[in-house]
């Protein structure tokens, strides 16, 4: 058997060294999106983690740095399916994104301790801890600050509740008024509400608004024959 002939315990060593530090690293990153209930939570980190450590350190043994080298950039390619299956899009709010970049973080972490830099996996384990848990105050204060749509970029949508008769006439004079008042429409959809009523609604191409232009278009529509209601509201999760 070459295990026999090739085994050495100093590479050994190493290898083991380097996918304890991933597990121990990882499991930190790990507990605390478990801790928040994310989709992807301890064990999940501690495999990529592992896993990224365990290639980067067999191509340093076969092929030493340059090896690693190559490794490291499909690891960073191919993580990225990865993150992409915990990204969900629910309606008009996209979930899973922090999810995603933390199992990315985690397979940087395993690269690091793969490439036998472990103070560096150490300090970016730190980071992502940080990023995750420190900042979280000051993201929710920012979220508290009130939306200032003059100077907020986002998606913003026109509504307006219409009777059946009048929804060609309606969903063309929405458009012409929104484009006069220099807001273009990316798109325009029609919903049934039921009681009779049909919803239109025109997407805007997402930019800053004047909300007293936006008030102006609502009041002069609600004052047509046909028209039951007319609003507008602001996205910003997209």
């Amino acid at each position: 058997m070459k295990f026999l002939t090739t085994f050495q315990t100093a590479d050994f060593l190493d290898t083991l060294v380097s996918l304890a530090v991933a597990f121990v690293l990882a499991t930190l990153i790990g507990a605390e999106r478990q801790y928040r209930q994310r989709t992807a939570g301890l064990r999940t980190n501690v495999l990529v983690a592992v896993g990224a450590a365990a290639f980067v350190d067999l191509a340093m043994h076969l092929a030493g740095a340059d090896g690693g080298v190559r490794v490291i950039a499909y690891v960073v390619s191919g993580i990225g399916f990865l993150g992409a299956g915990v990204i969900m899009k629910q309606g008009m709010d996209v979930r899973g994104l922090n999810t995603a970049a933390t199992l990315w973080a985690s397979a940087a972490v395993g690269s690091c301790a793969g490439a036998d830099m472990v103070a560096q996996a150490v300090a970016l384990t730190v980071f992502v801890l940080a990023g995750n848990t420190l900042l979280r105050p000051l993201v929710n204060a920012i979220n508290r600050i009130p939306l200032d749509e003059k100077t907020s970029e986002a998606t913003y949508y026109f509504k307006l509740a219409v009777t059946p008769h009048a929804l060609t006439a309606m969903r063309d004079r929405l458009v012409e008024q929104l484009e006069a008042a220099s807001y273009p429409v990316a798109d325009v959809d029609v919903v049934e509400i039921g009681d009779g009523q049909i919803e239109i609604v025109a997407t805007l191409v997402p930019t800053a608004v004047d909300p007293n232009e936006l008030n102006a278009v609502a009041l002069d529509l609600q004052k047509q024959s046909g028209v039951r209601h007319a609003t507008w509201e602001v996205s910003t999760t997209d």
